[in-house]
């Protein structure tokens, strides 16, 4: 899993596997699921991420549940 903040697109992206993207869809406003060849979701990016949330380029928290 890869998580990249491009400040400059104001965009953020995970990645959740390296299997190929076959096709890519934007399911609200701004936030697009890539798709591999299974139909499995595996990369999400969210755009105008500086609008949705004014601090998310300070700080990234990451949580783990059991």
């Amino acid at each position: 899993m890869k998580l990249v903040v491009h400040k400059e697109d104001d965009a953020l992206y995970l990645r959740l596997d390296d299997t190929p993207i076959i096709e890519s869809e934007e399911v609200s406003d701004g936030i697009i699921l890539d798709y591999n060849a299974a139909g499995k979701v595996v990369g999400i990016e969210v755009l105008y991420i500086s609008q949705r949330s004014p601090d998310s380029w300070q700080t990234i928290l990451l949580e783990t549940t059991p």
